[in-house]
This record gives C-alpha cells, structure tokens and sequence, in this order.
C-alpha cells in the first residue's frame, strides 16, 4: 500500500520515540497483573472434560481461552432469534459453553471468551470469516452472550452459571482465514477493508459487553495475528499488524480494555527476544513478534492510549514431528520460560496464554505441534515449565 511520504515519516518517529518511552518504563517496573493460561478448543472445549482438567489443574493453569462461536459449524446461533439479546431465545444452543464454564469454575479457572464466526442468516451466507452485513446482529448476541455469563444467569438445570469476565473480539481479523476481504478497490485505489470491517466489529461486542456489564468485564480487541504480505494482488492478501491497528483507529474502533495480539516466531532459529528480519530492500520489519512488541505497544499508546496488553496466542512447534518450524523439546521449554519472563517483566501485559495444550494429530501441513503434551500424551518438558510459571 502506497502512504504519502510525510505521514509516514511521522509515524516512524512517533513510534520510535514512544517505543524509547515504553523500554525504560519497562525496565523500571513490571505486571502486576499477568495471568497465564492455555488456548486449546479440540482439547479444553471440546475434549473429555473429567481427563482434561484434571491436566489443567496440574498444570497450575489460572486461564482457559475458549471460541464462543457465533455462527456457523457448532455455533450458538442456529437460526435467526427473535428476541436476540435473550440467552433463553430458543435459537440459541449454550450448552457445550456451560459445561466448559462450569468445569473451569470447578477446577479454580477463569474462562476467557473469543466471539468468532458469522452465521449465514447475518451476512447472506457470505462464509463465517465474513463480517455481518449489520453490527447490530452481533452487539445484539453478544449481550446475550454476557448477560448468561454475568454471574447471576440461572441454567435450565438450576445452578448459577460461573462469570466470564475476559472477552476477546474476534481472532486474527488481519489474517483471511478468520475475515475476509482484507482489501477493496474504491475509486481506484486499495483500502484495509478488513481493517474497515472489524472496527465495526470491535465496537458491536465492546457494546454487546458494556450493555450488560458495565465496568465488571474486560473487551480486547485487535487480536491481531503476527505477520501479512500487505498485498492486495497476492493470492491470500493479509495485513501486518502496524496498518491493520492503525486503518482500524481510523475506522473508528474505541471503547476496549486491552489490545490482543499474537507475537508468534517466524522462523525456528529465531528465540523469544529474536526481532524478526528487516523486510526486502532495508525497510523496518513488518512483523511483530515478541521480540519487537514495543513497536506495537508504542503504536498502541500512540492511537488510543496506555491500553492493556494481552497475549493471547503464543508458542513454539517442536520437532519431532515438525522438521520446518519446529524447535527441539528442550528448546521449547526453555523458550516458554524465556517468553513468559519477558512478558512478566513488562508492566503493560496482563495475559499469556500458549497454544495448546496437545498436539494436533492432523498432517503437519495443517495441525499444530506446539502443544505441551505429544499427541500420544507424553509429557515434553515445557510442561513442567509452564507448571514453574511465577504467578
């Protein structure tokens, strides 16, 4: 995307001077606040709940990241509700997420809710990575969604459903596996359409969330994934982090506690504190890994602010099985420790959470291997480093 010179010239200054002021608060201080946990829905939400926590609780896990799916395969929104912000409307089906809530109630841990997928009825049956065609629908269920998981919402059996008090706003909106289109041509000349479209987004649940429990619960938004190609002709465009927050701020996204964001590696030789490579021709990064989240952060303060941090996807594959972006077993351990420190250390942070808990069992190409568990179960030795996490 082509930006006039001067602007940004101004946004690389700022952001550098802002980083400077992020580093030295950070080495003055640190979180108060971090929790850690674990993002795994085939497992957690999905898997055998009494084999499941039991693990959890081993592992001293104090959060648990689940998709609240909205529509489509497994979603809540079966049909089109006629009274949709009522978590009784009968189209709704809550079920699988009162069990998961009620079981990480049981087991001392706390649910963290990512609002995800567009139901057809909402967007013409565009695909559940496309936005709604109106907000509304969205702000509408996700009152529903928080007024059920308010901490005073009876089930059809009886018991008071436990408080989710942790929200995210969608996953990756810069990545189009999870929204689409990540570009459009208006009046000759390329815009952040997605960037566009979760602006809309963002604010829908930030409101959906604030209608029902104002001041009690926590929104992030962003949740952006770590890279994108910044190219509208490519063949799977996506967008880096820095334009897709900054066409978000200008698109009009306020109102959230915190900004999420996934600060992945890129390659296996990288460690935590790696920043990631200069981009072609010199020019500064456009990944944001962990190894260079000031840049984010400082970008972050600039648009909106000294928001809250949030980690909510983080890990490192291990080979065996994967022989491209997979790190020895020790090394992965050793990585999980160096990265929660780092995050520990800085004061705006509040949550890390790694992704998984199991490895995936699909082919390499399309599962992950980054869980603490093989996929037959066997302890790695990033388990008992996630279990010595400091709280």
């Amino acid at each position: 995307m082509s930006r006039r010179l001067l602007a940004t010239v101004a946004a690389v200054v700022a952001t550098a001077a802002l980083c400077s002021s992020v580093v030295g608060v950070q080495a003055a201080s640190a979180s108060r606040f971090l929790q850690h946990g674990i993002f795994d829905d085939a497992q957690i939400h999905f898997g055998n709940p009494d084999r499941v926590f039991p693990v959890l609780k081993q592992l001293r896990t104090q959060l648990i990241r689940i998709n609240l799916v909205w529509g489509g395969v497994g979603g809540v929104a079966r049909r089109r509700p006629a009274n949709p912000t009522n978590p009784n409307d009968p189209a709704y089906d809550w079920s699988a997420y009162d069990r998961t809530v009620n079981y990480a109630q049981q087991y001392g841990m706390k649910v963290v809710f990512a609002v995800i997928g567009t139901p057809p009825w909402a967007n013409r049956a565009a695909g559940v990575n496309v936005a709604p065609r109106n907000a509304l629908d969205l702000q509408r269920f996700t009152a529903a969604a928080a007024r059920r998981y308010s901490g005073s919402f009876r089930a059809p059996d009886g018991r008071i459903l436990p408080p989710v008090r942790h929200w995210l706003a969608w996953n990756e909106p810069n990545n189009p596996v999870f929204l689409r289109p990540q570009f459009r041509r208006v009046r000759g000349r390329q815009v952040l359409q997605g960037a566009i479209s979760y602006a809309k987004i963002c604010n829908a649940i930030v409101k959906g969330i604030r209608t029902t429990s104002v001041g009690a619960s926590k929104v992030a938004c962003g949740v952006t994934g770590p890279r994108g190609n910044n190219n509208p002709s490519s063949s799977r465009p996506s967008t880096s982090p820095l334009p897709f927050l900054r066409a978000m701020r200008k698109a009009g996204a306020v109102g959230f506690n915190a900004y999420a964001h996934h600060p992945y590696y890129g390659k296996r030789q990288e460690t935590p504190s790696t920043p990631p490579p200069q981009a072609s021709r010199g020019q500064l990064p456009t990944a944001v890994t962990l190894g260079n989240i000031n840049v984010l952060i400082a970008e972050v303060t600039r648009l909106w602010g000294k928001k809250r941090i949030w980690i909510t996807e983080y890990g490192y594959q291990t080979n065996p099985p994967d022989r491209i972006f997979g790190v020895t077993f020790a090394q992965q351990g050793r990585y999980l420790t160096q990265a929660y420190g780092m995050a520990k250390r800085h004061p705006r942070i509040d949550m890390f959470l790694w992704f998984l808990l199991r490895d995936e069992r699909r082919a390499l190409e399309e599962g992950w291997q980054s869980g603490l568990l093989t996929d037959t179960g066997r302890k790695k030795p990033a388990f008992t480093a996630f279990q010595r996490l400091r709280r």
